[in-house]
């Protein structure tokens, strides 16, 4: 017979444990995502006329928006951890991320620095309302619909200010794609250093590796599909987008993901 407390603490974490190959599949979910995101836009939906670049946008965002809300419905009545269901959502997030934060930087006129500081405010209030609501904002107690949709609506917020960030560092400031992953490449090291040599919050570390993951990922998609003429290596979005699903579902079948720490 379980008492309330063993109930509790046989709930377990729908998220998986954060590994080195935790953080390899979200830089390569996140450089799908960007590919993918513009295979649609661009490629499939989008002309030569920004008209037409801003219908496909939002016409992209529409698509996305709408497996993003599956994928986490169906995540959240999930019972258990599904790492291949874990990573659809994920990549949900990050094409309608992509699709949205170009809809609203490019086609609204809002910029890349408006619209960075608009989703940076969003991601902080989602995290504190989560803090606020909850307690906790450790995905060691994401395990519950309550929980769940706070880490979703706060991931699909990251994740389209990390495509933001991304097109700002390396278009608005000509650094480049290349400079661009060098620049978030050296601040997920900075994080990863901080994580191991001081005593830093590991949930803000956490957090902060998370949404810079985001503009590493959408840099490199943008490095390998964008123009020669632009900085990029002028590769089909969509065969670098197949390329990018075969590498990752390898790396889940071949790394088992187990989930997080039980919640407490």
């Amino acid at each position: 017979m379980h008492t309330p407390d063993s109930k509790v603490n046989n709930i377990v974490s729908k998220v998986p444990q954060v590994t080195l190959v935790f953080w390899i599949i979200k830089i390569l979910a996140t450089t799908l995502g960007e590919t993918a995101g513009d295979a649609v836009t661009m490629s499939w939906l989008g002309e030569t006329t920004s008209e037409a670049k801003g219908t496909g946008y939002l016409i992209g965002t529409g698509i996305f928006g709408v497996i993003f809300i599956v994928a986490v419905l169906v995540q959240i009545r999930a019972k258990q951890f599904h790492p291949f269901l874990f990573w659809l959502t994920i990549v949900a997030t990050t094409t309608v991320g992509t699709t949205l934060a170009d809809y609203c930087t490019r086609s609204l006129g809002i910029g890349y620095t408006g619209g960075s500081t608009i989703l940076l405010i969003c991601v902080i209030a989602s995290l504190l309302i989560w803090r606020w609501a909850t307690g906790s904002i450790s995905i060691e107690t994401v395990s519950t619909p309550k929980v769940e949709i706070f880490y979703w609506v706060t991931i699909m917020f990251s994740q389209t200010l990390g495509t933001a960030l991304g097109d700002w560092v390396a278009d608005t400031n000509e650094m480049g794609y290349l400079g661009g992953v060098a620049i978030f490449g050296g601040l997920l090291l900075l994080t990863a250093l901080l994580y191991y040599l001081t005593s830093f919050s590991r949930v803000i570390l956490f957090w902060a590796a998370f949404i810079l993951t985001r503009p590493l990922g959408a840099t490199v998609g943008d490095f390998l599909d964008k123009p020669i003429a632009e900085g990029g290596l002028a590769l089909s979005r969509y065969t670098a987008s197949l390329a990018l699903v075969v590498v990752i579902v390898v790396l889940i079948l071949i790394f088992p993901q187990k989930p997080a720490s039980k919640a407490h």
